[in-house]
Formats: C-alpha cells, structure tokens, sequence
C-alpha cells in the first residue's frame, strides 16, 4: 500500500468529523499517536474503535485479563504496533516478564488463569464462536464467568478492527513506544 494512501493527519487536515476523537486522543496520550493520524481517514473507523474499546475497557473481565485478550489478538494478527503498545500496557500494569513475552511469542503462558483467557481467545477465534462445551469449561473453571465470555468477543471484535486498520495504514510506532517494540 502507499504511504500516501493513508496521510498521517494533522488536526487541522483530517476530516472533521475525525477532529474531536483525535483531540482527545491526544491530551488523553500527551501526543497524537500515528495510528490515530492515520486511521482519522476514516472518521468513523476511528470513533468505532474508539467507542468499542472503550465499552471492553469497562467490562467485568480485569485489566490483566483484557490486555492478555488484546495481545493474543494483535500477536496473532502480526500487529507490530499493537504489540508494542499492549506490551507497554502490560508493562506499567505490572505484568510478569514471562508472561509478556509468552504474550509476544504466542506461547503459553506461565500464568494458568491468564492461559485460559489466551487459549479461549483462541477457541472463539479458529470456531468462528462456535466454541465446544470443554473449551467454555476449561474458561469457567478458571474463575470466569458466561458474562466474561460474551466479554471476550467484545475484545475480540474492538481488537480486530484495530490490527486490521493498523496494519493496512501500515502504522508505524511511535517513539514514545520504541523502546517497547
């Protein structure tokens, strides 16, 4: 794709309807992050994501939990940007390093009740949701509830649409998450 296909927006170029999610994009992170700037092409793109991560930020699951979701997405999904950007989430919540980089490398994790939300991830993903009995179980048992799973597809659906958009923009990292890639 060229670069030109998606122009990192300012706020003063991008559509306007892009405007007021960028802004606040921007004071929330104390700069405008690429992604954004790129993905404001689409001001309804970007408002989605927005929304949609948003409402998985403010489910039941906790934020270890959800970021294990985010990770397992974007590393299947060879999210560059992603993977940094959740490795440094993960990283200021306080994650084990062994867990980060099994999250990375796609890999089990040293975490039980974290592997279940990985490997469940996984199941809804490959079956489409059409999980078998024994993978729901195997989820549950890990101190997870039924509203949790419907909270997992929630993640699943904000985060595709993020690693999807990142990488066909072919977003870059910014510099601010450098050190994290």
């Amino acid at each position: 794709m060229p670069a030109t296909a998606f122009p990192d927006h300012t706020l003063e170029s991008a559509p306007a309807a892009a405007r007021p999610a960028m802004a606040a994009v921007a004071q929330k992170q104390g700069y405008l992050p690429a992604a954004v700037a790129r993905l404001a092409s689409s001001p309804e793109l970007l408002g989605g994501f927005l929304k949609m991560s948003a409402l998985f930020e403010s489910t039941t699951l906790d934020p270890l939990s959800r970021e294990t979701l985010i990770m397992t997405v974007a590393a299947r999904n060879g999210c560059h940007l992603c993977v940094a950007m959740h490795t440094a989430k993960l990283t200021a919540l306080g994650a084990d390093a062994g867990v980060i980089a099994a999250l990375r490398d796609g890999t089990p994790l040293p975490d039980g009740r974290l592997e279940a939300v990985r490997q469940f991830t996984l199941a809804v993903i490959a079956t489409g949701g059409a999980v078998d009995d024994g993978a729901l179980q195997a989820f549950l048992a890990h101190g997870y509830t039924p509203r949790n799973a419907l909270e997992v597809v929630l993640g699943i659906g904000a985060y595709t649409l993020s690693t999807l958009a990142n990488r066909l923009t072919d977003a870059p990292i910014d510099p601010q998450l450098a050190r994290f890639s």
